[in-house]
């Protein structure tokens, strides 16, 4: 385990997790000058944009184990990592939880049970969708998720745009997924406000650790089917067969 590595990964997720579900919790319906739907879903983007730039070129910037699980499954990632990069990015979103809980509190209007930017279906969906619903659209939602940053960081790819491409799809599954599900496509930001919500959305906290790492392993299975490998320069694996 790199102890580096790990600890970008748990700085990247907190960030994630303190500045877009802070977004959600501080900013979204502000009275007047709120942010709304696209001013969180593009608050998420940019937690992506900025931190991989930070932190990209030490740990690969994932800040989700469906993202890990996914590079994983396509070939881009030694599986042996998975389980301290998971732990790192579920620390990461804990802290980032308990810090804007601290804050959010300090308002008088504050209520964890109306939330706290926690995932939900049924009853505590934004649109009250089912589970069924839910649960496809979170597993569609991170597949392409996975898709994209497969495809972004292939040793094809153009060069130095990665970051904006992975941050721009994650603004847009955003656009589709908050109404359904608060959108999660990522297990440790949705543990880390769950925690604090308590109640229903630790009780239906699975969902968002099945979907998205269902999700996340699918997408990277699919590129890796359809695309050349990239170089081990790339990806710190050596590839099974030479690149092209």
């Amino acid at each position: 385990m790199d102890i580096r590595k790990c600890s970008a990964e748990a700085i990247g997720t907190f960030w994630l997790t303190f500045a877009g579900c802070g977004s959600a919790v501080v900013a979204a319906a502000f009275p007047q000058i709120g942010i709304g739907l696209l001013g969180v879903s593009l608050a998420f983007g940019l937690t992506v944009v900025t931190m991989a730039y930070a932190v990209g070129h030490i740990s690969g910037c994932h800040l989700n184990p469906a993202v890990t699980c996914g590079l994983a499954a396509g070939g881009r990632f030694p599986t042996k990592d998975i389980a301290p990069y998971v732990i790192s990015q579920v620390i990461g979103g804990i802290i980032a939880a308990a810090l804007l809980y601290a804050i959010a509190s300090g308002s008088p209007n504050f209520d964890p049970a109306n939330g706290f930017a926690a995932n939900g279906y049924g009853a505590h969906s934004p649109g009250h969708y089912g589970l069924v619903s839910c649960l496809v659209a979170e597993v569609v939602l991170t597949m392409m998720f996975l898709f994209v940053i497969m495809g972004a960081t292939h040793g094809k790819a153009p060069a130095g745009f990665a970051p904006l491409a992975i941050g721009l799809c994650l603004t847009l599954v955003h656009l589709v997924g908050i109404p359904i599900t608060n959108l999660s496509v990522n297990p440790a930001r949705s543990t880390g406000p769950a925690l604090f919500a308590g109640g229903w959305a630790l009780a239906q906290l699975w969902l968002f650790w099945i979907a998205p790492l269902l999700g996340g392993v699918l997408g990277g299975i699919l590129y890796h089917w359809i695309s050349a490998e990239p170089s081990a320069q790339v990806t710190g694996i050596a590839p099974a067969t030479p690149a092209e």
